[in-house]
């Protein structure tokens, strides 16, 4: 492996990273600045969730995520494929526990685990997701 291979490869776990960061602080506005490009593709749709730009998307997932009081995203193995110099097809998985407070204080934990498919591709700014496709394999809790 080439040192180059190697950084782009450490590159591309960091958008994955600044991608489940931005969701697990609520800094969604870092979603649509350091982790996917303007017009990357979300899809959501195995969740219940919509497709479409960030733009559209994130504020569904700023909602849906309001409903918890804290999670904490967890990837696991990172598969990388380049399919060019500029381009890479990647999984993450993922396990996400989520925890939700009832009106009498109680808190209840729930759980959801999965991959993440990104393509990745080389901007000018570095490594960005140009589509994201969650791929919901599992829950607990719910």
């Amino acid at each position: 492996m080439e040192m180059n291979e190697v950084a782009d490869r450490m590159a591309i776990t960091d958008v994955i990273t600044r991608y489940t960061r931005a969701v697990d602080t609520r800094s969604y506005q870092a979603l649509h600045d350091d982790v996917f490009t303007e017009d990357a593709v979300l899809d959501y749709s195995v969740v219940g969730g919509p497709v479409g730009p960030p733009v559209e998307v994130v504020p569904w997932i700023e909602k849906g995520m309001a409903g918890f009081d804290r999670f904490q995203h967890m990837i696991g193995q990172v598969a990388i494929t380049f399919e060019g110099p500029d381009t890479a097809e990647v999984t993450a998985y993922f396990t996400n526990p989520m925890v939700s407070r009832a009106p009498d204080g109680t808190e209840r934990l729930w759980e959801v685990g999965g991959y993440y498919h990104h393509t990745m591709v080389r901007t000018a700014d570095g490594w960005r997701s140009a589509r994201l496709v969650d791929d919901m394999v599992w829950t607990r809790g719910f």
